[in-house]
């Protein structure tokens, strides 16, 4: 099947076909519908190659993500490939492993495809990819980054909303003795979090002990190796607050071999929600980073710089994408209250809803020395101490 079948089927010329499949504006609207419903019957597949050539548009658009067989990305890969093809767009995805030169060769493969634009969602090194792509006036979407050109738009995420609830939860579980696991330091993303740590801390009056703010991998033998150095301390830990989920899998695993248990001797929680996290045991109290809407952003972000979608010249345009802790069942009271303050516990762990472990945000508060329960932001139960 070709388009002159179809030009004839139509009995339109083969040029008006091709406008048609191009998408042409000019073309005459019922013309066009006669086109499209003998494409339509014939089972019609235009080359998309060929339509880019006659277009010079290619309908694909780059994704760059650091690691594709890590949880977090497939989940962002998965609802930005959804959001493309339905909007009849391919996409190119890329992972750069953090390595400079690995960017370079994902650069020259997006170049080489023609791509329209690229979501640069990758945590890290952004600014080669802007670096290598804006000069050639591709639309960017980057994460946290700092780019100075008006062709890249920029998605914030709100780090410290998330860890805010987090140390709080954690406080009102009376855990005083919080130990922090970071990524890697030279991350800019893993560095605002610990100052969102840290800020947070110092904003409720709980001191951050130099000795409990270790530098992790972000993986689970890097959280293996936290717990088993926490685990030495004289004064250990109570809880550990860690910096992606992958870690704190690492830290329950480390705790479970030591034989501490979580979360009686020490509550663990994580950060980003990957959909593991929901199914380990216990299902680990996370904070969430909502990864398909952090893509569905990041792709309508490019499809409105693609449509022309009038901005503020010369200024990135800038998307807030908030984070939110989410209780599972790897907190609790923290161990040296327990055998004092059991009631207390229990009548927190059983005011949890039976359903909230996967999509119901909760956050437990300090309210007049008592402790509250937040569900949803919607309900509440005020528990008194022991």
């Amino acid at each position: 099947m070709n388009i002159r079948e179809i030009a004839e089927r139509a009995g339109v010329s083969a040029a008006t076909v091709s406008r048609v499949i191009n998408c042409i504006p000019t073309v005459d609207r019922k013309l066009a519908k006669r086109v499209w419903n003998v494409v339509g019957d014939l089972g019609y597949s235009p080359n998309g190659q060929a339509r880019g050539l006659v277009s010079g548009k290619s309908r694909v658009l780059g994704l760059a993500v650091s690691d594709m067989t890590d949880s977090f990305s497939s989940e962002i890969i998965q609802s930005f490939e959804t959001s493309a093809v339905h909007c009849s767009y391919e996409i190119l995805v890329t992972s750069t492993l953090h390595d400079p030169k690995r960017i370079e060769l994902c650069v020259r493969r997006m170049i080489e495809r023609r791509i329209e634009g690229a979501a640069v969602l990758t945590f890290g090194l952004e600014e080669l990819f802007v670096e290598k792509l804006r000069d050639r006036g591709i639309p960017l979407v980057c994460v946290d980054s700092e780019p100075d050109a008006s062709t890249v738009s920029i998605i914030r995420l709100d780090y410290e909303r998330g860890i805010r609830q987090a140390v709080q939860h954690l406080v009102a579980l009376r855990h005083e003795r919080i130990a922090y696991v970071a990524g890697p330091f030279d991350s800019k993303r893993d560095s605002a979090k610990r100052s969102a740590f840290e800020k947070c801390m110092s904003e409720i009056g709980i001191p951050v002990f130099s000795e409990l703010i270790v530098a992790g991998d972000d993986t689970v033998a890097g959280g293996r190796r936290t717990i088993a150095q926490l685990a030495q301390l004289r004064n250990r830990p109570t809880a550990i607050f860690c910096s992606n989920d992958m870690t704190a899998i690492g830290v329950m695993t480390g705790a479970c071999e030591l034989a501490f248990a979580v979360p009686r001797e020490l509550s663990v929680i994580g950060f980003d929600d990957i959909p593991f996290s929901r199914f380990i045991t216990p299902p680990l109290t996370t904070v969430r980073v909502p990864q398909a809407e952090l893509a569905a952003i990041a792709f309508h972000a490019l499809v409105s710089e693609l449509d022309g979608t009038p901005r503020e010249t010369g200024k990135p345009t800038e998307y807030a994408l908030d984070t939110q802790l989410v209780l599972r069942r790897s907190t609790a009271l923290a161990f040296p209250w327990r055998s004092t303050r059991t009631n207390l516990q229990s009548s927190v762990v059983d005011s949890i809803p039976e359903d909230s472990d996967d999509d119901c945000p909760i956050v437990i508060e300090l309210k007049n020395d008592n402790v509250v329960l937040l569900v949803a932001g919607c309900c509440h139960t005020e528990v008194e101490k022991a």
